[in-house]
């Protein structure tokens, strides 16, 4: 005996299909455990044959229904002689989700065809909602989301393992010199841009989804932190801490969708200006954090840089440069290439993938070579801290030199508006690599899987000395290129950094500041995009106001141009969102059609184009509403169209509403409003009213 409920539809029900809930109280029945994706992949259609006729009347539903009796109240069912038919489309898209409720179309033969059927995973039949919960909060499938790495390790091979431990020692000899040089740009020693480099790689193997990204020390993130923190190490560990709590925060909340809010412009704004700050004011002491002091002192100052300095960055610069152009313009590699040439094309594709490390360690040689004998005429690195950090939690408490002691809500109200901008950056930062390289490689990540392994990165970065870290595009970038299949191959990157740290640091004492400062300018150059401020004047001139604002007010400060930005861009939508398109011509009586969605803040902008239109015309003119772009609709709106048709009343003209959308014609219907009008199609609309012209005129 299978048991069916649900509505039958009409005009003014059709959407409560949606709604429909179907219990089979059977013994054993065939599938118990079915999905979606199942039942695409074996084309399998359960048709079970109802012994009973499938039909609920109005007073079955109030008295032995409780599961649709808030419904019955506010709708009218038809009759148990209305038939239909659902067909439900787009499957593929729900393929992975669970579904509590059951799409069905009843014949008249009384048969139910399962489109689509229970719980991901979970028997129809049988257990309460609680335990259904349970078992899908357990099952293995929950753990494979929350850890992703189930999800390729059962498969790993030898050849992944391969292609993992080329790309990670690629990826990581570039990590490091790197992370020395962005740690500069954080105000920082040396030595935090490598503690900042190696948690992501452990972390990230676990949680993340991308088996591109890198996470690790930025110059978008180095430039924010050096921008709240000042140069002060203990600071920028606790911001690591504040930071990853947020994001891990948004993680499980699921509040992903946020970042959506910060649009592209806002984006390439600052990103331009932050590789302008950077570039040009990579590495000076003791001057103000303003882009136009920063700019005016680097040139006053310029008579005191020395000329070995000079002369090497530049070199330093050349040989980047001419490596990545040399790997640029190689093209592609035929089948009947001699060996030697092969040979050759691979030494020069490895020495550009790995430039900045080569560049580094030649020039920490030469400055070694120099100082050896006698000769200071660059500027090094100098002592660093050995080894690797110690585990141990961040300081939530300072103490200055004059021994007053900074207490831990002192230092948060310090970080003032750091603290929001930093986290949602760097997420911003990070997701948008993982997305690009996920296109680009065929996969999909999971944002807010991608939100948790970040937050969790700079959570436990902080127990190790670390900065606040993200994706790093350059790095991805390597990764990729070199072949890397899964997220292991942070771990060897991680490794490296580690051995950096643990065998490499006296090394370091050599390296000069001007090979590091060319690392960044060639990292950061390639952020200043000027052809995408023709691309937008091409496609939508208005973009360029918010670009404008994050532009000019990063120079200012970087808080303020990334709020600014998204300030203005609010704005923008919001105006768009109470300003709604509206078409209006003339059929004998007006039709206004709605270009797009009508909430709250349009009531007044429809309100004022109708009393302009129709009802302060004379003689007042009737209107059609076409609905058809409207698919959600609020109290407000509800209230507002409810004077409107009074106003309509009033002055004996006729409101009528065309092709609502089921939520719609919903909430209008829950609202009662007094000489309601509706139809399926605009024709039919324009022929009621010219039926209700033509009575009034006889009447008259």
């Amino acid at each position: 005996m299978v048991e069916a409920f649900h509505l039958f539809p009409s005009p003014t029900n059709l959407h409560l299909i949606r709604r429909v809930v179907l219990r089979l109280p059977v013994r054993n029945p065939p599938h118990s455990r079915l999905t979606v994706a199942k039942l695409l992949t074996e084309g399998a259609v359960l048709r079970l044959r109802v012994s009973a006729p499938v039909g609920v009347m109005e007073g079955d539903v109030k008295e032995k229904r409780p599961l649709v009796r808030s419904l019955a109240a506010a709708r009218p069912f038809s009759s148990i002689s209305s038939l239909f038919t659902v067909f439900f489309m787009g499957l593929e898209e729900l393929a992975d989700q669970e579904f509590d409720a059951c799409y069905v179309a009843a014949h008249l033969e009384y048969r139910v065809v399962l489109l689509c059927c229970g719980a991901m995973e979970q028997p129809l039949l049988g257990g309460s909602m609680a335990g259904r919960w349970v078992d899908s909060c357990c099952s293995y499938r929950t753990l494979k989301a929350w850890l992703p790495i189930l999800s390729w390790l059962p498969r790993y091979s030898l050849r992944w393992l391969q292609m993992d431990l080329i790309a990670g020692v690629t990826v990581g000899l570039t990590t490091v010199p790197q992370a020395l040089a962005y740690a500069e740009v954080a105000g920082l020693p040396v030595q935090y841009g490598l503690y900042s480099a190696f948690m992501g790689g452990f972390i990230y193997t676990f949680l993340g989804t991308s088996k591109d990204v890198t996470l690790g020390p930025t110059a978008i993130m180095s430039l924010l932190c050096a921008s709240v923190v000042g140069g002060e190490p203990g600071r920028a560990v606790l911001l690591s801490l504040l930071c990853g709590a947020i994001q891990a925060a948004l993680a499980l909340l699921r509040l992903g969708f946020l970042l959506d809010f910060v649009s592209y412009p806002v984006i390439k704004g600052f990103t331009c200006s932050a590789a302008l700050t950077i570039g040009t004011c990579w590495g000076s002491k003791g001057i103000p954090q303003k882009f136009y002091l920063e700019v005016y002192y680097t040139f006053y100052k310029l008579p005191e840089a020395r000329l070995g300095d000079v002369l090497l960055g530049l070199l330093c610069l050349v040989l980047l440069l001419m490596l990545l152009l040399m790997k640029n313009n190689l093209g592609h590699q035929t089948d009947d290439c001699p060996t030697g040439a092969r040979v050759a094309r691979r030494i020069v594709c490895g020495a550009a993938t790995v430039r900045n490390a080569l560049v580094v360690v030649a020039a920490s040689c030469m400055a070694a070579s120099c100082d050896a004998y006698g000769f200071h005429i660059f500027t090094i690195t100098g002592k660093t801290a050995q080894g690797l950090p110690p585990f141990r939690p961040p300081p939530t408490s300072e103490t200055t030199g004059n021994g007053t002691v900074v207490s831990f809500s002192e230092i948060v109200e310090g970080f003032g508006g750091g603290l929001a901008v930093i986290p949602f950056m760097g997420l911003l930062e990070s997701i948008a690599i993982a997305k690009a390289f996920a296109s680009q490689n065929n996969y999909r990540v999971d944002a807010n899987q991608e939100l948790l392994a970040i937050g969790l990165t700079n959570i436990m970065g902080s127990f190790v000395s670390a900065y606040p870290v993200t994706g790093s595009f350059g790095r991805t970038a390597v990764n990729s290129q070199t072949g890397v299949c899964t997220p292991a191959g942070g771990i060897v990157n991680s490794a490296i950094v580690l051995l950096s740290l643990a065998f490499l640091m006296p090394a370091f004492y050599y390296i000069p500041k001007a090979s590091l400062a060319a690392v960044i300018i060639c990292a950061v150059a390639p952020m200043v995009d000027c052809s995408v401020v023709a691309k937008m004047w091409r496609v939508r001139k208005l973009d360029l106001l918010p670009f404008s604002v994050t532009f000019l007010l990063s120079f200012w400060e970087v808080q303020y141009g990334i709020i600014g930005g998204i300030v203005v861009s609010g704005v923008m939508l919001l105006y768009n969102v109470a300003r709604p398109t509206l078409k209006v011509t003339d059929h004998g009586v007006l039709l206004v059609e709605l270009g797009s969605g009508l909430s709250f803040p349009a009531t007044e902008h429809l309100s004022h184009v109708l009393h302009s239109q129709a009802l302060l015309a004379s003689p007042p003119r009737s209107v059609v509403l076409d609905f058809c772009h409207v698919s959600t609709m609020d109290y407000t709106v509800a209230h507002e169209l409810g004077d409107l048709l009074k106003q309509f009343r009033l002055r004996g003209a006729h409101l009528v509403f065309a092709r609502l959308q089921p939520a719609v014609l919903e909430v209008l219907l829950a609202a009662d409003l007094p000489g309601l009008k509706h139809t399926d199609d605009v024709a039919a609309a324009l022929q009621v009213q010219f039926e209700d012209i033509s009575t009034a005129d006889e009447l008259a």
